[in-house]
């Protein structure tokens, strides 16, 4: 198995070359003063060293051994606990937190190329701090000043890890059915009673408390997800004095055996009258939830992308090591039995396909993350309006249609090694496994496709489209002159005008019939991710025809061959998709239920 590096060069690339984060960063009133380039340099190095040297040794052997549960116990794989305390120990835990209570504040733009190198180099470990980072986005925007006092700067610094507890047996997607049932009691407290399941790292002993953020209902709540509230409900309680007290009523009733990320515990968790505090107003539950959303939906695409880098890594490097036949072109390695199969068109391919994947899927989670930076950090209002238009628009994408092309890539990466990519040795089926979730958890991606079209397209009437719409136009417009960019820009401007054209048609199949965003969703999704790709691509190439020369002439210049096959190769496939959609929903609904 390749050792896992994390691919600095190209997050440079995307920051600094493609979208110019490092001006935005000094533009932006709420980052100036934290962030520059040469404090992201020295964050990005350091996170490579922690992610390559302190999490990705442990992941195989992590995975094998998995969590262990006992007496409402967790206890996590051999190393987990010593990793965590070194990536607390280096600030890791608070990167993007408020600096007010304890946090480094830096911008998303930064903290997801971290996010990046983390999970590419073991997801259950990642998904510890992915958690925890996003607990304390919802304590930070709603809890109260005591409550975030308290809570906050312990878990910045890693000595408490969050948990969000949501899901219940019967609620998934449909939170406003949960039951779980939150009691008033004489000191402004809660006693909670219920259960929640899917709960990941709910339960484990790398901190030394676990905070969870628990939604549940008030006796004479409204029904639906209108009657739902967010309460902070620790593990140990806390003293008045910071330290730790007795032990709450919040336990682990099992952890689930799972298909992968097994080196991760997902918890069942029971909430015996359990003592909790709200967080935010009473019945605005999911309001406080969603807060966090569009920063844990990005980051379960940046999983995604984590382990599609890391396939790809596997297979490249195998890829130029196994002998096995012949160049067509004739022999290539005379002293050998063989040539290496990275002389085979087809296995090129398939390494070109998760390499534009790959880098096409980090600038899209560097530009989603540059919006969110401006929603947040901005103080001027209509950046900060537009910027949330774009996160709402773009967040679905960023959680679907990564994380699809991810488990692409791991699939593909399989398919490379062939028999080795199925054994355990290489530990290619390992990232099949831990990517699969992906697709799934925070969201199916066919509810990230329905939340495109149906809210963020039909019920918005194209506004947030005609927004993005307008930016690729405008790039668009600025190059149209220029004769090296022409190869890029002309087959854009293509895609623009086909997915205009969808989206009018969707929009117009939805006055008539009611079924017709359902059927389209999906395939408009990744119509929808291609174009985007398709706009980075153009914008990673005219950053590549600019760059220097000398050492870097071959980082360039792969850059732009890379970008040629994602316009020839991959972009073609919007075809298809368009005429996916336009069928309409007919065949899909013609088939009685009874007949299925």
């Amino acid at each position: 198995m390749a050792e896992y590096k994390a691919p600095l060069r190209d997050m440079r690339f995307v920051i600094k070359e493609v979208l110019e984060v490092d001006k935005l960063w000094s533009a932006l009133a709420g980052t100036r003063e934290q962030v520059d380039v040469d404090t992201a340099d020295a964050i990005l190095e350091e996170a490579a060293k922690i992610a390559a040297e302190a999490v990705a040794p442990l992941s195989r052997e992590a995975d094998e051994h998995g969590c262990r549960w006992q007496d409402h116990q967790v206890t996590t794989p051999p190393g987990f606990k010593e990793a965590y305390q070194t990536y607390a120990e280096g600030g890791w835990c608070g990167l993007g937190g408020n600096p007010a209570f304890g946090g480094m504040g830096m911008p998303k733009t930064l903290v997801a190329q971290v996010e990046e190198m983390v999970q590419g180099a073991d997801m259950s470990f990642g998904l510890a701090p992915m958690l925890s980072a996003g607990a304390c986005l919802s304590l930070d925007a709603h809890g109260s000043d005591a409550l975030k006092q308290t809570y906050l700067p312990k878990l910045y610094d890693g000595t408490w890890a969050g948990a969000m507890d949501l899901t219940e047996p019967h609620a998934g997607t449909d939170l406003g059915m949960i039951r779980t049932r939150a009691e008033p009691d004489a000191d402004g407290s809660y006693s909670l009673t219920g259960t929640k399941i899917f709960i990941t790292w709910g339960e484990h002993d790398m901190a030394e408390n676990i905070i969870h953020l628990v939604l549940a209902k008030l006796p004479d709540a409204p029904t639906g997800s209108k009657g739902i509230s967010l309460f902070l409900v620790p593990k140990i309680l806390v003293n008045t004095d910071g330290s730790l007290g007795e032990r709450n009523a919040v336990t682990c009733g099992s952890i689930e055996k799972k298909m992968g990320i097994k080196a991760s515990a997902t918890c069942v968790m029971n909430y015996d009258g359990a003592k909790g505090w709200l967080v935010g107003e009473v019945n605005q539950g999911l309001a406080c939830m969603f807060t966090m959303m569009n920063y844990e939906r990005l980051g379960v695409g940046i999983q995604g992308l984590g382990a599609a880098e890391a396939s790809y890594q596997n297979a490249a490097d195998y890829a130029c090591e196994r002998l096995q036949g012949r160049s067509p072109e004739g022999i290539k390695n005379p002293d050998r039995a063989a040539d290496p199969i990275i002389v085979h068109p087809d296995v090129r391919r398939m390494l070109l396909t998760m390499r534009a994947f790959n880098e096409g899927s980090r600038a899209f989670s560097t530009y989603v993350a540059r919006w969110l930076d401006i929603a947040k950090f901005s103080d001027v209002a209509a950046e900060q309006e537009e910027a949330a238009g774009m996160v709402a628009l773009l967040t679905p994408i960023a959680k679907a249609f990564i994380t699809d092309k991810g488990l692409e890539a791991t699939l593909i990466g399989q398919q490379v090694l062939g028999g080795h990519g199925f054994i355990r040795e290489w530990g290619q089926e390992q990232l099949v496994r831990d990517t699969r979730i992906t697709q799934i958890y925070e969201g199916t991606n066919g509810v990230q496709a329905m939340d495109l079209i149906g809210r963020k397209t039909v019920a918005a009437g194209g506004r947030y489209f005609r927004q993005f719409a307008g930016e690729v136009d405008a790039f668009i417009q600025a190059n149209s002159d220029s004769e090296e960019l022409a190869e890029f820009i002309q087959p854009l401007g293509a895609e623009l005008a086909r997915l205009q054209q969808v989206t009018e048609a969707v929009i117009a199949q939805a006055e008539r019939d009611p079924n017709a965003p359902g059927a389209a969703a999906v395939e408009y999704l990744h119509l929808f991710g291609y174009t985007i790709y398709a706009y980075l691509w153009a914008r990673m190439a005219k950053a590549a025809l600019a760059g220097g020369s000398g050492g870097e002439a071959d980082f360039y210049r792969a850059k732009l061959v890379v970008a040629r096959f994602f316009f020839q190769r991959l972009l073609p496939q919007t075809q298809a998709l368009s005429a996916h959609i336009l069928a309409g929903s007919d065949t899909l609904m013609a088939l009685e239920a009874e007949l299925f």
